[in-house]
């Protein structure tokens, strides 16, 4: 039973690894296609999955869009390339050479190939400003929209709709005066809270404003593999009770990777122990990185803040931001890694996106359509890298070509290319021997 278990999950992961893979693939491919076509470069084939095709038809404008039995990925074939991955060149009709993406112009072809990363990063920010949009934006008062369910032992008199106004003796005014007030007051399983409810200001009895809730789980860790899941309460680790999560974070840490024993209580089912070793990661800071325990849980609050609407202006802003700090961690991240900073074992490979990915689609559609985002954009900016065979090494030659005003020779683009393949299959097999042997 365990075995079919174990292998009814890598299933699941690879089922949502591949439809993921599809959907940020076709947007990638589309873009390519969509954009080749407005500047008169003519696709023959538009192709999702490879190998034998399985379902076909073809537009008024002569491409065969089809799905093929193979699905990880997809490509568009433009008139005269020789392959799918267009490289290379077959002969044409003079007159059909402007059809080509090499006879095309400059501006056309650089067009063309940059239009595959932005339309990852255009998917993106769709997704992320759809989801601020739907979720709202927190009203500046310090108000409790749904309060999480919490253990019978936990007092908790809050009701969704008051507006806080301090904790102890702490004022609270605005959202990070709430955590400036849970610093000030001593940890404790209740304390007195200060609300306006209805017009009128009372004192209640409630929780630690940031008790050891579970707010989310990071994939491949030891929480994941333990079976932790968000919305579980954190009541004690080695028997010694924690009333508030850096309690948590700070117990984890001292046990330097020894197993730790965490009770733990989840809505609807009780209290369960989980038995886990935290695992060493690096984490940016400020200055740099720094390498601390990790059992992969992400600290939540026992409320959820009231909202208002969030206007389109302000979710499409939420959604660049959301992308554009993906590239910016990516960028950090890689030259972290290439420097030496921080362990090269934060390169994942196929093996871990689909585990990632099948835990994301386990949590939910809004977290699944979430991750896709995610990498959507990472592909995007792996896509702009400038190596060769990829389409940053290919937006380089571009750039090249209009410096200096002629391509580069045939046999030094075919020594690079051929380099850059050796570069990104290199890379494949190292992230693969990672999702292996780093753990």
């Amino acid at each position: 039973m365990a075995f079919l278990g174990e292998f009814g999950g890598v299933i699941w992961n690879v089922l949502a690894f591949v439809v993921a893979l599809s959907i940020i693939v076709t947007v990638h491919e589309y873009g390519h296609y969509i954009i080749g076509r407005l500047s008169g470069i003519k696709a023959e084939v538009f192709s999702v999955g490879f190998g034998p095709k399985l379902i076909s038809r073809r537009d008024k404008h002569g491409t065969l869009w089809q799905v093929a039995a193979l699905p990880l990925g997809g490509y568009v074939r433009f008139l005269g390339d020789a392959n799918a991955a267009s490289a290379g060149s077959e002969a044409v009709d003079p007159a059909l050479v402007r059809q080509t993406l090499g006879g095309a112009p400059l501006w056309a072809r650089f067009a063309t190939v940059a239009a595959g990363p932005i339309f990852n990063f255009i998917l993106s920010i769709a997704v992320f400003a759809g989801m601020a949009f739907w979720q709202g934006t927190p009203v500046e008062d310090v108000q409790i929209g749904r309060i999480h369910a919490l253990p019978e032992s936990q007092t908790n008199e809050l009701k969704s709709g008051d507006v806080v106004l301090g904790i102890g003796d702490a004022p609270v005014a605005t959202w990070a005066d709430l955590g400036k007030a849970a610093e000030a007051v001593p940890a404790a399983s209740v304390q007195q809270w200060h609300v306006r409810r209805d017009g009128a200001e009372l004192t209640v009895a409630g929780p630690d404003p940031f008790p050891a809730v579970v707010g989310g789980i990071a994939p491949r860790s030891a929480a994941a593999a333990a079976g932790l899941e968000a919305g579980d309460v954190i009541l004690s680790i080695d028997g010694t009770p924690v009333t508030r999560f850096v309690e948590l974070r700070d117990k984890v840490g001292a046990a330097e990777g020894r197993p730790v024993l965490l009770q733990v209580w989840r809505p609807g089912a009780g209290v369960a122990e989980y038995t886990l070793a935290a695992r060493e990661q690096d984490l940016p800071t400020a200055t740099g990185f720094e390498r601390r325990w990790l059992i992969g849980v992400t600290g939540g609050s026992f409320f959820d803040p009231a909202t208002r609407p969030t206007g389109p202006g302000e979710a499409l802003g939420t959604g660049v931001t959301r992308t554009w700090d993906i590239i910016g961690s990516s960028i950090t991240g890689l030259w972290a890694t290439v420097t030496g900073q921080i362990s090269s074992c934060n390169i994942g490979g196929a093996i871990s996106i689909a585990e990632t990915t099948g835990q994301a689609a386990s949590a939910g559609g809004a977290n699944f359509i979430w991750w896709i985002a995610v990498l959507s954009t990472a592909i995007g900016f792996l896509n702009l890298l400038p190596v060769p065979v990829l389409d940053g090494g290919h937006l380089v030659f571009f750039t090249y070509e209009a410096i200096a005003r002629r391509p580069a020779s045939e046999r030094v683009m075919s020594i690079l290319n051929v380099i850059g393949l050796a570069l990104v299959l290199s890379l494949m097999v190292f992230g693969l021997s990672n999702d292996l042997f780093c753990r």
